[in-house]
């Protein structure tokens, strides 16, 4: 019989996986992921790591027979995923955790402990499916469109796909709410976690200030053409399409169109300033395994909410490309990812690290 390690959060997306995964034949055992402590002073009221979570992960476990872990990689979370994201503000980028903790710890730390403990799987609860055609995985869209997750999966390996079950892929989520239900798991209404679970009140540069120690020096608010408009209160207060916040009284709209760390200036301009035909994308992970070598036409996401938009991709080397869009888009932001689809098919994806008309 064929073992699987099941990534078990204490939500409800996990907990119908390991009982999907238990139902296939699969000898399963469950886990949690210890990650992070919140620093003292930040307040929280809901996090993915609380003690709840663990004892709902643990919950299900026992009801379905299997064998439970509580594995701490905290050390590992903070080097990979913590340190990166203060890291990215600090340097005027956006960045996406959830992209690195999948890389690192869901599909890297936990794929190690499969491996010691002899399982062929690793489960996770993410809306998303894997196909194999010709020995080559492929990692496609979920069917419930409002919960498709392959955005935040673009860095998987063929190695990581061929050892890997999305036994939600073809659900949608009210289904599975019903399947928790019908078994009796507690998970079954519980709310959906925080999409940054190390600051789930939201307040970004508060927690990274915590973790730092720092204070990080106001400066020079600039229009794009350089003309002064006041004085911000930190870099790491920012992001590329910020509105909000500015404290900048203007008869027209004002957003963040650009921060430079070298001189600790953040620009401000017009809607219109945002929009960019043009980007750039570092180290680009393609599914498949091989990098395309000539220009082809897709689809590209900027942001995990945004619709897929039409583009050229042109390969640059085999970890960058340039990609010309055919409508100018909103705000691509460095330090997020632009992740290229072909149908329901991810092709691959990679870092966002600037923009131009």
């Amino acid at each position: 019989m064929k073992k699987a390690l099941i990534a078990m959060s204490g939500g409800v997306d996990s907990s119908v996986a390991a009982l999907l995964t238990k139902e296939a034949g699969f000898s399963c055992i469950g886990c949690t992921m210890k990650l992070y402590d919140l620093p003292e002073d930040t307040s929280c009221e809901r996090s993915c790591c609380s003690l709840r979570d663990t004892e709902d992960a643990r919950s299900v476990a026992y009801r379905l027979g299997m064998p439970y872990y509580v594995f701490n990689f905290k050390d590992e979370f903070y080097r990979e995923v913590i340190e990166p994201f203060i890291r990215s503000y600090e340097n005027g980028m956006t960045p996406n955790p959830c992209i690195d903790c999948n890389r690192f710890l869901k599909f890297g730390k936990l794929f190690d402990r499969a491996r010691i403990l002899d399982c062929d799987k690793v489960v996770t609860g993410h809306y998303a499916r894997i196909e194999r055609h010709n020995d080559v995985y492929y990692l496609k869209k979920a069917f419930d469109p409002t919960k498709d997750q392959s955005y935040v999966l673009y860095a998987m390996t063929q190695q990581q796909l061929a050892h890997t079950l999305f036994p939600l892929g073809t659900l949608r989520k009210t289904e599975v709410r019903e399947i928790a239900a019908a078994h009796g798991f507690a998970t079954a209404d519980k709310a959906e976690s925080q999409d940054i679970c190390f600051v789930p009140d939201g307040d970004y540069a508060r927690a990274i200030e915590a973790y730092t120690g720092k204070r990080y020096p106001p400066g020079p608010f600039l229009s794009v053409d350089g003309r002064p408009m006041g004085t911000h209160k930190g870099l790491i207060r920012y992001t590329v399409g910020q509105r909000k916040g500015l404290g900048i009284s203007s008869p027209e709209p004002l957003y963040v169109c650009r921060i430079c760390p070298e001189n600790n200036t953040v620009y401000l301009g017009g809607r219109e300033a945002l929009f960019a035909r043009h980007v750039m994308v570092q180290h680009m992970n393609w599914i498949a395994g091989t990098a395309p070598t000539a220009p082809f036409r897709c689809h590209v996401k900027l942001r995990y909410r945004q619709r897929e938009q039409a583009a050229t991709v042109n390969p640059l080397d085999g970890e960058t490309v340039s990609i010309l869009f055919d409508e100018p888009q909103r705000a691509p932001t460095p330090g997020q990812a632009a992740v290229l689809y072909q149908d329901d098919t991810v092709l691959g994806g990679g870092e966002i690290t600037g923009a131009q008309n």
